[in-house]
């Protein structure tokens, strides 16, 4: 039997032209845009950046330059309208505005597990959400043990947070040895603890209540729930509504990134245009011929505006919001905010060594017992199921991870602590996220080891 070469080449050619089909085309920018699409595609990506400038930080905050760096986050901005003053520092509007921006994309991502991912099996769900319990409980536990009584109590808060990025990325360093159901457990984890802080922040760390504005802000969120339910898809009256509900919030005296996260959970899963529909619609496009006339070019343009419509709504608003924010938040809020808030002197006078060392054990020693112990519990209980290919020794090595409590951990020390102490909370912070972060990556590449060991002869046959 021979080959039919030229039926081969045909099939080659349309092939190609097939996927020369299915492509924009190229510009010359697209020699710089393709490689930093790529870099910022990569999960440890954010996590570098996030990095990089948390060492910036504190190595302005030690140098000649510190007294520049810490003045120009005391820079104030706002505005005034009559007898109406909107105005804060530079660090406020970064902690209180950009910050919800992030607590929105951790609340979007955690209805999409819920929804459409993972977590829609309620045994995983429940082994992520008793991890995040006890993630959460036993290290404000174990900070308490030392501070209880002290100066520092009321920052128990403080070590109750898993950063994410962090976290994703130490797992991304291992690559394919880590199986991916730690992932989904970890990624899980995080988001609910992270919820679970901001849940603290709004009732523990808030001022005095304004019922009125809060009321007005619970009908404005019944309004935004209108909105939804008939059908509004304009991102400009969502995002007015929630710059006004955020003002509300704010003004009534909880904290205002909590809008983030309830906007983030009200957001639809369900898809406007299905699959099929926009197949259909897509089909009826065809290329117009040089001798069509205006009304039928009219046509013809009017169609692909409608395929456009249809393209972009053949995917959820939660989907779709989440693919617009993640780029934005992982690459300049996060950045923007470790940059602001990573600066510790460290030849500051007055630092507490004692709030410092109970930060550190909180979640160096809470963080891996409070999930290990807390999903044992529920898997022993029948509540939850753990993955076959995900060991105790794994969830072990991910609860040390969780330790990493970086960019929640700062953001609620900056509410819970005086400003003689907050530093000393930073500190503790960021050398538990280091040493986390070594331990839990050593533990876990000697954990894996099997996972990367090459197949055998034996094996293939």
């Amino acid at each position: 039997m021979s080959f039919n070469y030229e039926k081969l080449r045909l099939h080659l050619l349309l092939s190609y032209e097939r996927g020369k089909a299915e492509q924009l085309p190229e510009s010359p920018i697209d020699w710089i845009t393709h490689p930093l699409g790529r870099f910022f595609k990569i999960e440890a990506a954010a996590g570098i950046m996030l990095l990089v400038f948390t060492l910036l930080a504190l190595f302005l905050a030690n140098s000649s330059f510190s007294a520049q760096y810490f003045s120009l986050w005391e820079t104030p901005i706002g505005v005034t309208v009559g007898s109406v003053v909107l105005e804060r520092d530079v660090h406020a509007w970064i902690n209180d505005g950009l910050m919800t921006l992030f607590f929105f994309l951790i609340a979007l991502e955690l209805k999409r597990e819920l929804v459409l991912g993972e977590l829609r099996k309620p045994k995983l769900a429940i082994l992520s959400v008793s991890g995040a319990i006890g993630g959460m409980l036993v290290p404000a536990f174990v900070y308490l043990l030392f501070q209880f009584g002290e100066v520092g109590q009321d920052g128990w808060g403080t070590v109750m947070a898993t950063d994410t990025a962090f976290v994703v990325g130490c797992l991304a360093l291992m690559g394919r040895r880590v199986p991916k159901s730690l992932r989904v457990f970890m990624l899980s984890l995080a988001i609910v603890d992270d919820l679970g802080a901001i849940i603290v922040v709004a009732v523990g760390y808030g001022s005095d209540i304004n019922f009125w504005y809060l009321s007005c802000a619970l009908v404005g969120f019944i309004v935004v729930k209108c909105m939804t339910m008939l059908g509004v898809r304009s991102i400009v009256l969502f995002v007015i509504a929630g710059i006004v509900l955020w003002l509300l919030v704010d003004a009534s005296g909880v904290h205002p990134t909590v809008v983030g996260v309830l906007l983030g959970l009200m957001t639809p899963t369900t898809k406007w245009v299905s699959d099929s529909r926009l197949h259909d619609i897509v089909n009826t496009l065809s290329r117009p011929s040089e001798s069509s006339n205006s009304k039928e070019r009219m046509a013809h343009t009017k169609l692909l505006r409608t395929a456009e419509a249809a393209a972009r709504e053949a995917m959820s608003p939660v989907e779709r919001l989440e693919f617009v924010l993640h780029p934005w938040v992982g690459f300049v809020v996060m950045p923007l905010f470790a940059f602001a808030n990573a600066g510790v002197s460290f030849s500051a006078q007055g630092m507490s060594a004692a709030i410092a060392v109970s930060v550190f054990f909180g979640f160096v020693i809470g963080k891996p017992a409070g999930i290990c112990l807390f999903s044992w519990v529920a898997v022993r209980a029948k509540l939850a199921e753990r993955p076959s290919d995900l060991s105790w020794g794994e969830i072990f090595a991910g609860g040390i991870l969780a330790g990493i409590g970086f960019t929640m951990a700062i953001f609620i020390a900056n509410l819970a602590f005086t400003p003689e102490h907050v530093d000393a909370a930073k500190l503790g912070i960021l050398t538990a996220s280091l040493f986390s972060s070594l331990l839990g990556t050593t533990v876990l590449f000697f954990i894996t080891r099997k996972n990367s060991e090459p197949v055998t002869q034996s094996a293939l046959r």
